[in-house]
């Protein structure tokens, strides 16, 4: 397990703070419902930035890859992670919503214990798409000619077609 990175977010910010770390996959516990398996790590980046107009800013790089699970195969679907965010840090529920209602800012409440490989957790999985698969005929099972019904197969010689009658009645 890697050791936890706890921050004052606003004092990270106003003393132009930067911390690189890398997460191992597997102690991303919420990841995990997500994932194929779990192995390798997450390379990421926080920033502690004040803009022109003097508001506080988490800027986030996040790299790496993980083994997504294609929800089409449940076979293992490789996703590299390539994220950049900045979260406008406020100081009051108040702000939070006021801030909310402008859709071009993600916007945070500040802490003063803010656990780092949380937020990394929490920006990996709003990356990731509703329901995560292969492209059309990529998953490893998909395999066209199995899914094809051939009525031929079912019918002994001497028997008749069980789907003859249905056929008589869809002239009629």
């Amino acid at each position: 397990m890697s050791v936890r990175f706890v921050i004052d977010a606003l004092d990270f910010v106003r003393k132009a703070r930067k911390h690189r770390a890398k997460i191992w996959v597997t102690d991303l516990s919420r990841l995990q419902v997500f994932l194929y398996e779990s192995k390798g790590e997450i390379e990421y980046q926080i920033n502690g930035v004040i803009d022109r107009s003097g508001r506080p800013y988490l800027q986030i790089r996040i790299e790496g890859e993980i083994q997504l699970c294609c929800q089409r195969c449940l076979g293992c679907l490789p996703h590299t992670l390539s994220i950049q965010t900045s979260l406008l840090l406020v100081e009051t529920e108040n702000e939070l919503t006021h801030a909310d209602e402008d859709e071009s800012v993600d916007v945070l409440l500040a802490a003063v214990d803010m656990d780092v490989q949380d937020l990394i957790e929490d920006e990996i999985i709003l990356s990731l798409s509703i329901s995560s698969r292969h492209r059309e005929g990529e998953c490893d099972i998909f395999d066209a000619d199995q899914y094809k019904y051939k009525a031929t197969e079912h019918v002994k010689p001497g028997n008749p077609n069980p789907f003859s009658a249905l056929k008589k009645i869809k002239k009629t």
